[in-house]
């Protein structure tokens, strides 16, 4: 069994089709099952089970996914170790999609320029979906909403938001839930934080949301917005950055429901050499940022 074949299954199991594993590894389908085949009759078991033509993880695929993880993990490790502990290698991180637009690229680039040897990649998703990815050890590390609240997880907080509600300039004062009583939402899919803080808010006034509509993109909620067809929620940090936002009306929630904290997570035991380089920068990033606050102040 070789670390290629691992790479290759890994891939498979984690996007559920051959074809796709294929276009993530630049490589041809026919080359990935071939290698497959060949990984599942050196250990005499089948890894898949094909199901409405995607492939499932069979138990003793399972098995070897988690095995998988823990390998790549020791390999970086090792890797780190015979090089001084200095980062290097794959480092996976998750984010939500407004910190990727709005605190991320800084960080990322800062990143880059320190530590050249490492093989960043960055996957945004709900808060949800990350936190299972962390958990599932596809994921290093993930900024996702916190504080943790999942045992077997640690963290450290990257920044404070303010949540606001908007809607088209026209619409009164939103005081409560019940002033946009059934108004269509526009919010990302279920696994969303800022979609359950607001669902949540909705329940604190016994006001049923209206039709919630899911959208993968703050602009496209904002355009949608725009035109009037509903409300949505946001941080005002993304809000600000989006072209089109003096053509909307920002509502701040009412507390709690107005604030969120952004945390970077990962699991415990696991803050090896490429996770402790991103929380230094993060928090030197952090202190840099607090004391540029306090001076113009």
């Amino acid at each position: 069994m070789e670390f290629s074949q691992l790479r290759i299954f890994q891939a498979v199991a984690e996007e559920g089709s051959v074809t796709r594993a294929a276009e993530r590894l630049h490589r041809v389908p026919s080359n990935l099952s071939t290698r497959l085949r060949q990984l599942e009759e050196q250990l005499g078991v089948e890894l898949f089970v094909r199901e409405r033509q995607r492939l499932q993880l069979s138990p003793a695929g399972k098995v070897l996914l988690d095995f998988t993880h823990r390998l790549w993990a020791l390999r970086e490790e090792a890797v780190a170790a015979v090089q001084g502990g200095q980062p290097a290698g794959d480092f996976v991180l998750g984010t939500m999609y407004s910190t990727a637009a709005i605190h991320l690229p800084p960080l990322l680039a800062r990143y880059h320029q320190q530590y050249p040897a490492v093989n960043l990649q960055v996957r945004a998703a709900p808060s949800g979906e990350l936190l299972e990815g962390l958990l599932s050890n596809r994921l290093d590390a993930a900024l996702v909403d916190g504080p943790p609240r999942l045992a077997g997880l640690d963290g450290v907080r990257l920044c404070d938001e303010v949540l606001v509600l908007i809607t088209c300039p026209q619409h009164a004062e939103v005081r409560s839930a019940k002033d946009v009583a059934g108004k269509a939402v526009f919010t990302f899919r279920q696994g969303c934080s800022y979609r359950m803080r607001l669902e949540a808010w909705y329940a604190h006034e016994h006001t049923p949301m209206g039709r919630v509509m899911e959208i993968e993109s703050y602009q496209s909620m904002l355009a949608c917005v725009i035109a009037g067809a509903g409300v949505a929620l946001m941080a005002q940090s993304m809000l600000d950055s989006l072209p089109g936002r003096d053509q909307v009306t920002a509502h701040r929630l009412q507390a709690p429901f107005d604030h969120a904290q952004t945390w970077l997570m990962w699991r415990q035991g696991m803050c090896g050499a490429n996770l402790q380089a991103w929380i230094d920068l993060q928090q030197r990033e952090t202190i840099s940022q607090s004391s540029e606050c306090a001076v113009s102040a």
